[in-house]
């Protein structure tokens, strides 16, 4: 393999990241296929014919070396790496939002990333500091559903609030009406989803940005995990508009 082809460990400064599986590749190669600069095979790759398939549909590079798989493989059952660019991308006003205020576990990012888009809710707010999205373990967690989405960071609440005035805000909390009851209050489409860390949830303040809302739960625990919750209020507020069958 020559110096050109060399994959380094990913860093959040570097201006690329990587899939790693042949399922998120292929969401790459079928969503963005603009972004991609190389695509690495491992000789143990079972998905080999489709993966060439579609690099040859867009006129990718596909390289089969094991070598890269030994320097920054995270997962010994995963025999593809999709080396693409990072971007950027902006909301749409007219679409509704979830917003993530300081997620910290890339895990449940990429786990809400894939949940969001799965409900057809693709515009996601970031409020940093962050879990980087573009690290390859959130990409994963995300089976590649970051490629269908948009996404912005924004340095605090009240830039994301100044750049999108009008969606109802609906901040998740302990303390709020209880879903069932906002649900049947709401207005229309055009709304924010807000959930807090996975740690601390979101501070008090937040109660006075919209109508708070909490998730009925049993008290035998004291809270339930960010993207089962992001996933339940989704569903919710997905269903109520329309927007999954």
């Amino acid at each position: 393999m020559s110096k050109a082809e060399i994959v380094k460990p990913y860093k959040k400064e570097h201006g690329t990241s990587y899939t790693s599986g042949a399922y998120a590749t292929l969401e790459l190669l079928e969503a963005r296929p603009e972004l991609v600069r190389k695509v690495f095979l491992h000789s143990a790759c079972a998905h080999s014919h489709q993966l060439l398939e579609k690099c040859g549909e867009h006129n990718l590079p596909a390289v089969w070396s094991d070598e890269a798989f030994r320097r920054v493989n995270q997962k010994e059952n995963a025999y593809v790496l999709g080396i693409f660019d990072k971007y950027t991308s902006a909301l749409r006003p007219d679409k509704a939002h979830v917003v993530l205020v300081h997620p910290a576990d890339m895990g449940n990012l990429g786990t809400i990333l894939r949940t969001a888009v799965g409900l057809n809710l693709s515009d996601l707010a970031v409020i940093a500091p962050a879990a980087d999205i573009f690290h390859p373990k959130t990409v994963r967690a995300s089976m590649g559903a970051l490629f269908r989405l948009r996404f912005a960071v924004f340095g605090s609440f009240a830039d994301y609030r100044a750049a999108y005035p009008d969606h109802a805000a609906y901040p998740f909390m302990l303390d709020g009406q209880e879903l069932p009851e906002v649900l049947r209050r709401a207005a229309g489409p055009l709304f924010a989803l807000i959930f807090g860390n996975e740690a601390t949830g979101l501070p008090g303040e937040f109660a006075s940005v919209g109508t708070a809302v909490k998730i009925p739960q049993s008290p035998l625990v004291d809270s339930l995990n960010v993207s089962v919750a992001v996933g339940i209020g989704a569903y919710a507020f997905a269903g109520k508009f329309g927007l999954v069958g």
